[in-house]
């Protein structure tokens, strides 16, 4: 029987300051025994719900008490950020294009941490499911804390990350945390996304 999960340092090695630290998930090979343990959807079923209700969104929607979902645009204007009081910012676009995101861009009044995820399939945004989860709990610990999460359009990357904090942090399954999103913005993971995050479901329902 494999180990709920194991801890394993990304292939950069040391992680600079500021940017997530990859934590590997044993998900390959994951048996449920339905009999015992609740259903989870399947990707398809997933994407049946997602292609539900409004398929437009804005720059920047809160989605749960303090905790907004956004686009690299909101991310980029640190004058918007201001006026929104945001006081922490988790960008899963962490160094690519045309993302300016860090702790330097923000200065002092904003804790930044990064995910350096590319929207693929093939990309394992698995393994910042739980340090993410983390971060993002514990700056809502703090007083008066607003939290963005953020990639390039606001629908895959950082959608994931806050429906994996959701399940994660507040016992949310994948479809009630799709649901309660899908309350304040439209949001569509990529494939692989979906496929990682029905892993982390049953992972969580053992």
């Amino acid at each position: 029987m494999m180990p709920p999960f194991s801890i394993q340092i990304n292939a950069c090695g040391i992680n600079p300051p500021n940017v997530g630290v990859c934590v590997q998930l044993n998900i390959n090979n994951m048996q449920v025994n339905s009999a015992v343990r609740p259903f989870t959807q399947s990707v398809k079923e997933l994407e049946k719900i997602l292609y539900g209700g409004r398929r437009s969104g804005n720059h920047l929607d809160e989605v749960w008490p303090n905790v907004f979902i956004g686009d690299m645009s909101v991310a980029n204007d640190r004058y918007s950020l201001w006026k929104l009081r945001i006081t922490h910012v988790v960008n899963a676009a962490h160094g690519k294009m045309h993302s300016q995101g860090s702790h330097d861009f923000y200065g002092p009044t904003v804790n930044y941490y990064g995910i350096p995820a590319d929207d693929s399939p093939s990309f394992n945004l698995s393994c910042y499911f739980f340090p993410s989860a983390e971060y993002i709990q514990k700056a809502l610990n703090t007083n008066d804390a607003r939290v963005l999460v953020h990639c390039a359009v606001g629908v895959s990357r950082s959608a994931s990350i806050v429906l994996a904090f959701l399940m994660i942090q507040h016992h949310y399954s994948v479809v009630e945390a799709i649901s309660k999103v899908k309350e304040h913005r439209w949001i569509f993971p990529n494939r692989g996304f979906l496929r990682q995050l029905c892993a982390l479901d049953k992972q969580l329902k053992k």
